[in-house]
């Protein structure tokens, strides 16, 4: 007879096997707002308290983590991104779930479904319908809305992505009428590095000089326009910018030859690879300057090759799941870029996103070469990212951390997300934080001291963060 005891899924201690990670988890944790300080979330659904028909629209609508693992389980792509009704969508994802075992998206699709929907059933081809009609029923109440997702979900404070040419009338009607959690632009100007596609480059410098109200037709007018949008995103509460780079740019280049390529490029030219390399290298430390004297924090996060298959590309455009993990070397110029911006006092509060595990040391030793005070944890090893905000990579970086700088002043985690519905996301890392700590107070590898462990776990859940960007909200949450 056998005697194995039967633990069910999403359990209330789900990855707490030890008593220490569920008391840090419950008693410390689980209560903690959320700052979701890096999302893609669209700033006009959340002035517009958009609402969705069914939970096709909010689940499958714009998330390629989905749609990748769709298409590996051999789902025709009209069932994906295509004009199939969408209940035979759901249909499709329901008979992919059972095949997602240990991947995160079986975790976070089931917790999505018990935290706002109440619906512990695991979902598929057989649950689908009751799962279905249940949850499509939710969706028409109360709370279901974009703004209700956010306030159910105990977030206080977003930071969205946003191109340096938005207009952020939808940041300004929210800031206008506020409802309780605050939206906050965050810049993000990779556009202008993108000097390798002349007519995509200068469409969007006519765009960029259109919505700064003057001529650009030099690299300085480039840098005055850049700073005049920089300063409107601060006066609607900017504290972040971010940039999405293939690899760090930090080749030598001269004033002189800076403005030399801009010319060419924006007089219908082309530049060579090794002026790409020195232009995107100027833009990136220009940027930097700025950020630092607005006394943001600039995120950098590096190492995707994006959009390789180039059938689909052809078809969808980017961001729609066809991106992977790269493997550019960037050591030396993190060092060189870093140490130009510290000698000018110049350097901002940093935060370092690898999309490649493989770099997660590297940034740990690279960033204690550059903390200064009076900022603890001035430069952050950033969280788990894209393909890394699972289990494991989240391990790997919470153990990278701990060995070579300070978990405790780690600003946490955040959704990288355009769903409203990704915020077990954060009850996810913070299970797995608390059963890191918990299991070393088991093992005896740390003092057993709840109160001092609960209270770091409490920093690095919200407190830390509120501090190191100086959000208007109360540090005790």
């Amino acid at each position: 007879m056998s005697t194995r005891t039967h633990i069910p899924f999403l359990h209330e201690n789900f990855l707490l096997p030890s008593k220490p990670a569920c008391a840090l988890y419950h008693d410390y944790a689980a209560r903690m707002p959320v700052i979701d300080y890096h999302c893609h979330l669209p700033p006009q659904q959340v002035a517009a308290d958009q609402r969705w028909q069914n939970l096709t629209q909010l689940w499958l609508g714009s998330d390629h983590y989905k749609w990748r693992a769709l298409r590996s389980n051999g789902i025709e792509e009209r069932f994906i991104t295509g004009d199939a009704p969408d209940r035979e969508k759901f249909q499709k994802f329901s008979e992919t779930m059972p095949y997602l075992l240990r991947n995160p998206l079986y975790d976070w699709s089931h917790l999505e479904l018990a935290r706002y929907f109440n619906i512990h059933a695991q979902l598929t081809p057989d649950t689908a319908e009751a799962i279905w009609t249940e949850a499509n029923a939710q969706l028409a109440g109360p709370g279901c809305s974009a703004r209700g997702f956010l306030t159910r979900s105990n977030v206080r404070l977003v930071c969205t992505t946003d191109d340096p040419t938005d207009a952020l009338e939808h940041h300004a009607a929210v800031r206008a009428a506020p409802f309780g959690v605050q939206l906050l632009p965050t810049w993000r100007p990779d556009k202008a590095l993108a000097i390798d596609r002349p007519d995509f480059w200068n469409g969007w410098l006519d765009k960029l000089a259109a919505v700064a109200g003057m001529e650009l037709r030099s690299w300085d007018d480039l840098l005055n326009a850049l700073q005049k949008r920089h300063d409107f995103f601060a006066s609607l509460g900017c504290r972040l910018s971010d940039y999405g780079l293939e690899t760090v740019y930090a080749e030598p280049y001269t004033d002189a030859q800076v403005r030399q390529i801009f010319a060419r490029v924006r007089d219908g030219g082309h530049a060579t690879p090794e002026e790409v390399l020195q232009f995107r290298s100027a833009m990136l430390f220009e940027c930097g300057r700025m950020d630092a004297a607005a006394n943001w924090t600039w995120q950098i996060h590096y190492g995707a090759l994006r959009n390789n298959n180039s059938r689909m590309f052809r078809q969808l455009g980017p961001d729609t799941g066809f991106d992977s993990i790269g493997d550019w070397p960037v050591a030396q110029a993190l060092a060189r870029l870093f140490d130009r911006l510290d000698q000018l006092d110049a350097l901002p509060r940093t935060i370092l996103y690898t999309l490649n595990p493989r770099d997660n040391e590297l940034l740990g030793t690279m960033l204690g070469n550059f903390q200064r005070a009076p900022t603890p944890g001035k430069l952050q090893l950033g969280s788990g990212w894209w393909f890394n905000d699972q289990k494991d990579g989240m391990l790997r970086q919470l153990e990278a951390l701990s060995q070579l700088g300070l978990l405790s002043r780690f600003v946490g985690m955040l959704t990288d997300s355009r769903s409203f519905v990704s915020y077990p996301r954060h009850e996810y890392f913070r299970r797995i934080l608390c059963n890191m700590l918990g299991n070393d107070i088991a093992t005896g590898q740390i003092p057993d001291d709840l109160p001092w462990i609960g209270g770091i776990v409490q920093d690095i859940c919200y407190r830390n963060a509120v501090r190191y960007f100086d959000f208007d909200l109360p540090v005790e949450g």
